[in-house]
């Protein structure tokens, strides 16, 4: 494309975008010739909002919708995820940073905003029925791959079965600004030390305990047991008209049901897309579930039907 001669493409995500920097302008070009609406209109909304609320995120410079790309602020290229793995930081000092940052984008009251085509957008409310259908995705594509089918569609029904009684022990209503994608490499470090949110076209109005399990439980950096408690704590204490034990539960749950949910689509990913370099996290996804339900007895059916059927996977 001609418009892109003077960019060069920078590494992508798992989702259908391409991204072209400009060193010169500070720019980034967003292509998206498939989910066009979500990934280039809708990703605007959600920045415009979150800007509106001092919360540092890519400003749109340039449109043309027609073309499928906008042009955003370039916020330089350091994720916080680089910066953990180049280890000449303290995690923990800076997670408590993105926990400032979370409090801040859960404070966001207004829900509508102008596009750039003029129109209201309203972000959608996060309802029990989507949380569901993520959940389905592991016995969608993770199950039919490791089971026979004689046995998967039995174990799809009790699955089915487990995920609605775990959502129907949620104790937290939709009232929270919810970005979907909340980990460290969706922050971004800028040139002033300030951190960035990037990634938000899939934002919804949900649960309080949704971004802290994305965060805490964040499948593509491990972490250790002793530092997620220290960040969960520290999120605790800042927030401390919180229930502890209403707001413990759901954040397990939602934990265990996103971790679910981004099993599926790694398998997705790789059966469907072939981008197989996601199924290497696997493992640590199953980690972090069994983290999660081990002491917890809302979780005592779905772990005996998880250990009957993948033993070797979901550990002790």
């Amino acid at each position: 494309m001609r418009f892109l001669k003077d960019y060069k493409e920078i590494k992508g995500d798992a989702s259908f975008r391409k991204f072209y920097r400009n060193k010169n302008k500070n720019t980034i070009i967003v292509l998206a010739e498939k989910e066009r609406n979500k990934n280039l209109l809708i990703y605007d909304a959600i920045n415009k909002i979150l800007i509106k609320n001092k919360i540092l995120a890519p400003k749109l410079l340039n449109q043309n919708y027609k073309k499928n790309y906008i042009e955003i602020q370039d916020l330089g290229n350091q994720t916080i995820y680089q910066l953990f793995k180049s280890k000449k930081k303290n995690n923990y000092l800076i997670l408590k940073e993105v926990i400032k940052v979370l409090n801040k984008i859960q404070l966001i009251k207004n829900k509508k905003i102008k596009t750039f085509e003029k129109k209201d957008y309203k972000i959608k409310e996060y309802k029990i029925q989507i949380l569901f259908n993520e959940a389905k995705l592991f016995c969608d594509w993770y199950v039919p791959s490791k089971l026979l089918k004689k046995i998967h569609i039995s174990f799809n029904y009790k699955f089915k079965k487990e995920i609605k009684f775990l959502l129907s022990k949620l104790n937290y209503g939709n009232d929270t600004f919810v970005h979907r994608d909340f980990h460290v490499s969706n922050l971004m470090l800028n040139l002033e030390n300030k951190i960035a949110v990037i990634d938000s076209q899939d934002a919804l109005i949900g649960n309080k305990a949704y971004d802290l399990a994305s965060l805490i439980d964040d499948v593509r950096f491990k972490t250790s047991n002793s530092l997620k408690d220290k960040v969960y704590n520290y999120y605790l204490k800042s927030n401390n008209k919180i229930n502890i034990n209403k707001f413990k539960e759901d954040f397990e749950i939602l934990s265990v049901l996103r971790n679910l949910k981004i099993i599926g689509i790694f398998m997705r990913l790789a059966l469907r897309d072939n981008k197989k370099k996601y199924v290497k996290l696997i493992p640590y996804a199953w980690e972090l579930i069994n983290l999660r339900m081990k002491n917890n007895k809302a979780f005592d059916n779905l772990r005996l039907l998880l250990n009957d059927n993948f033993p070797k996977v979901l550990g002790k």
